[in-house]
């Protein structure tokens, strides 16, 4: 079956730098509906459309295709009080607003003194990347699954 507007498309990947050196493999195959729900990235949807299981590509993905382009104002100093315990560097915490809602993402870069550097880009925010992507099934997406517009069971979507 080709992969089309309204299938189910499973997949293998390997995510890694500009290089292609793996960054990250996936464990479980990456299941996703097909045809223009924003399940995936667009880059992704037209490299595979029409293909069937089987095919295999890489796709260099550009700053800002997959991940954010970095932002300069994400990176903070914050007194280390605003910590519980004092955190180490490479720790990735979640950021609490001043009133205490949940916030973004951080990761540790400094600590020095009574003050701790945080950076709230993902860690993978600016750099250009290679996704290999292998299919590994398509199927017919159900009614409840174009209805919900995602997927269901197994490594989809369970309500």
């Amino acid at each position: 079956m080709k992969i089309e507007k309204d299938t189910v498309v499973s997949l293998r990947y390997v995510l890694g730098d500009e290089k292609g050196k793996p960054i990250e493999q996936g464990t479980k195959p990456m299941v996703y509906l097909h045809g223009g729900y924003e399940n995936t990235l667009p880059k992704i949807e037209t490299a595979l459309d029409g293909r069937m299981p089987g095919y295999q590509t890489t796709l260099a993905l550009m700053p800002g295709e997959a991940f954010p382009v970095r932002d300069e104002s994400l990176v903070q100093t914050l007194a280390r009080s605003r910590f519980p315990k004092t955190p180490k560097v490479g720790t990735r915490l979640e950021h609490q607003g001043a009133e205490g809602e949940h916030g973004r993402v951080v990761t540790v870069l400094q600590v020095k003194g009574d003050s701790v550097t945080v950076d709230g880009n993902h860690p993978l925010a600016g750099r250009e990347l290679r996704l290999t992507l292998t299919v590994t099934g398509v199927r017919t997406a159900s009614a409840e699954e174009l209805e919900h517009r995602h997927v269901h069971g197994e490594h989809g979507h369970h309500h």
